[in-house]
């Protein structure tokens, strides 16, 4: 029999578990809830390693009902609430007799669950992680915070207030919960101790070989395929992803599946704790990633006449006709999406996709150009807009470039940077393009509301020229913010073009190289070459 430990997110607890904690029964496993320590409990601190206690305390433990230290128990035979027909001994005693323990964090539950799997890791059988971060020793949950002035409040209140109703979108996708669903929710919160946020998570690594399973929710912006790029792009902290131990589930819903899906939840946990799920490590031969597979137009391939000539974080493109008294020409800037992890190699500027855009501006009269920047990390955004601008200005100071005929053109992740630049266009800026691009901070990056949102000032950009280019199979919560973006543009009468590739994905130029991807690739790159007057 299986044993399912369940830790809530913040402000969460048994309560809105109730129905996946059914379904499980129902299926003859045994599941509790692990709920965070109360201030007033009596505990003499109420931080990340009281919580971890009380969830090592449950795997100790065996049986059902309810006891004083908050956990909720339940098994398939209707334990007593009082608990006795757990069984008598130690700690290890009952470890050697229990059921098999799967421990399972939602969002912040995480934290404390891998903490109490480092310390009984000889006890527990797999880790569940629904819709939530990986985490590492040191790592502090105060991440999970979207606020910062929420955030600056954990260092002097003992707790943090719940989100009122109108307030969870900002920490989750709510994606599939109904009205009902949100008032349960919101009458079920409660406050969520602040030191279980901003102590360390320690962990010695004994539990860094156990079994995983991450629970995905696509409406938050995580999918199997996501996580299979990230671990492509070759970041040594997510090679762990694509041991065979790890698997993968995906539903169709937000950060809140014990609500909007609990049967669909309930069978992954099950089918998680019998070592089912999408592995990486099964992948056959791994496939040359699709930004590293060759461009889909048949462009100039890299010659002396038009090699990149590299300036620090920039490379220029130029026309194979160009001498050194040719006029100065308009530039065609490529802004790389991300998070892409510091140090990778190829640099993003060098990535076939992004080459190819930048030969093709070049053979067709621009100037192209790639560059580096800085977003290592969904909070990077700041220092990524910084060293696009500065970027912007060496390109704009270079004197093969008409410094006043420049195209800014961002790709996926870069999408929140066009923010800046639809908010004040300069008269020099003369077509802003995008491809697939997210255009709002997606629900499970943590950010704060109203930062780096285009929707919000699109209305601003006046007569500035917008290309963009849609993926007709986005995932969902990509697509839900460019539809958000699509209608303010609309609404404030921006100058907006779209083209779009109905059969494709997400970064579509090395996935589906298919006639429909070229027109589109043409048709875009020719709506932003005439702004500039080359058309």
């Amino acid at each position: 029999m299986t044993r399912f430990i369940v830790v809530p997110g913040l402000f969460t607890g048994a309560g809105i578990w109730q129905e996946t904690i059914d379904a499980l029964l129902a299926a003859g496993a045994k599941a509790e809830v692990v709920e965070a320590p109360r201030t007033g409990e009596g505990a003499a601190a109420v931080d990340l390693e009281a919580h971890i206690a009380r969830v090592v305390a449950a795997i100790d433990a065996d049986g059902g009902g309810v006891d004083r230290a908050g956990v909720v128990r339940g098994d398939a035979d209707g334990g007593k609430a009082d608990g006795s027909d757990a069984d008598a001994g130690d700690g290890q005693a009952a470890a050697r007799n229990a059921p098999e323990v799967v421990l399972v964090g939602h969002a912040y539950g995480v934290y404390p669950a891998v903490g109490a799997a480092d310390r009984r890791a000889g006890q527990v059988a797999r880790v569940v992680y629904v819709d939530g971060p990986l985490v590492q020793d040191g790592a502090v949950a105060a991440a999970t915070v979207p606020d910062p002035e929420l955030r600056e409040l954990l260092g002097t209140a003992d707790q943090l207030p719940p989100p009122d109703r109108e307030e969870w979108a900002r920490w989750g996708s709510t994606a599939g919960l109904s009205d009902a669903h949100l008032d349960r929710l919101t009458a079920l919160a409660a406050p969520h101790p602040s030191g279980t946020l901003v102590q360390p998570l320690r962990l010695t690594g004994a539990a860094a070989a156990l079994p995983t399973t991450g629970v995905l929710c696509a409406e938050s912006g995580s999918t199997i395929a996501t996580v299979r790029m990230l671990v492509g792009f070759g970041d040594p902290a997510l090679q762990a992803l694509a041991r065979p131990e790890v698997t993968f589930f995906e539903l169709s819903t937000g950060h809140w599946p014990m609500l909007s899906q609990p049967r669909e939840l309930a069978q992954a946990l099950l089918d998680a704790a019998a070592g089912r799920g999408v592995s990486l490590a099964a992948d056959e031969e791994p496939e040359t990633p699709g930004y590293l597979r060759p461009f889909l137009l048949d462009v100039p391939e890299i010659a002396p006449e038009i090699a990149p000539v590299r300036d620090g974080s920039v490379d220029f493109f130029f026309p194979a006709t160009d001498t050194p008294s040719a006029p100065p020409r308009p530039a065609v800037v490529i802004i790389h999406g991300g998070p892409v992890p510091a140090g990778m190699r190829p640099e993003p500027r060098e990535w076939p996709t992004f080459v190819g855009y930048a030969r093709y501006a070049a053979a067709r009269g621009a100037v192209g150009v790639t560059l580096n920047h800085g977003l290592h990390d969904v909070s990077d955004y700041p220092r990524a807009a910084a060293d696009l601008a500065a970027a912007v200005d060496q390109i704009r100071a270079d004197p093969r470039v008409d410094s006043s005929r420049i195209a800014l053109w961002f790709f996926s992740g870069s999408g929140p940077l066009t923010t800046p630049w639809l908010s004040a266009p300069p008269p020099w800026l003369r077509c802003l393009a995008a491809n697939y691009p997210i255009m709002a901070p997606l629900p499970n990056w943590g950010l704060p509301a109203g930062h780096f949102r285009p929707a919000d000032v699109v209305a601003s950009a006046g007569r500035l020229p917008l290309v963009l280019t849609r993926a007709g199979l986005e995932t969902s919560a990509i697509a839900a913010t460019v539809a958000e973006f699509v209608t303010a543009a609309q609404q404030a009468g921006a100058r907006l073009r779209l083209v779009d590739v109905p059969n494709g994905h997400h970064a579509f130029e090395g996935l589906d190289p298919t006639d429909e991807s070229r027109a589109a690739v043409r048709e875009a790159m020719r709506l932003v070459l005439t702004e500039l007057g080359l058309a």
